[in-house]
């Protein structure tokens, strides 16, 4: 899989640790870091038989790095073509189609399936704020008491929920919050 269309980057945990996934090349899809995605993971803990939400999939790194550390299940959502594709061909090369599912749409169209116990947001930096409002009112109905959001945006231009945040954690200039939907 690995040609001139892809860039690799490995997964940094759990039961794929230092396997290979290939994210699609150009400025649409922008992978979270290695690094970042071990803090991520170091600070939520334990996600094992976890449901999980990934919005904005592009190569699907994040929620192919819960399933790799135990999450029962993940649903990939993207609306770009190169993504989609690169999602697939991850999810095959891990062995992961039983396991999670791909979706093709725009987030604020395509059902989400939820409930889900984790949830992973990270749109294009330039559009973060717009989509703040949208997913404060879409993602409450699809969480599970006790869920956890984790976005990722640029530190200038922050993807702001109106979910309550529990942490903030910066990494050069990308900014990571995590929020937790209180216990209904």
């Amino acid at each position: 899989m690995a040609t001139t269309r892809t860039r690799s980057m490995r997964v940094v945990g759990g039961e794929f640790r230092g396997r290979r996934i290939e994210a699609p090349r150009g400025l649409a899809t922008r992978p979270t870091a290695e690094r970042v995605r071990e803090a991520v993971f170091s600070i939520l803990g334990g996600i094992a038989d976890a449901l999980v939400l990934d919005l904005f999939a592009g190569s699907g790194a994040l929620g192919i790095e819960a399933l790799s550390r135990g999450a029962a299940h993940a649903t990939f959502i993207d609306d770009g073509a190169a993504a989609i594709a690169a999602v697939i061909d991850n999810r095959r090369l891990l062995g992961l189609e039983d396991r999670s599912e791909v979706v093709r749409g725009d987030v604020r169209e395509v059902p989400f399936g939820g409930p889900y116990d984790l949830v992973f947001i990270d749109p294009p930096y330039a559009q973060a704020r717009e989509f703040g409002p949208l997913l404060s009112v879409r993602l409450p109905p699809e969480l599970k008491p006790g869920a956890r959001v984790v976005t990722e945006s640029d530190r200038r231009t922050p993807l702001a929920l109106s979910l309550p945040l529990t942490l903030e954690r910066r990494y050069g200039d990308t900014l990571i919050r995590i929020h937790r939907l209180e216990n209904r």
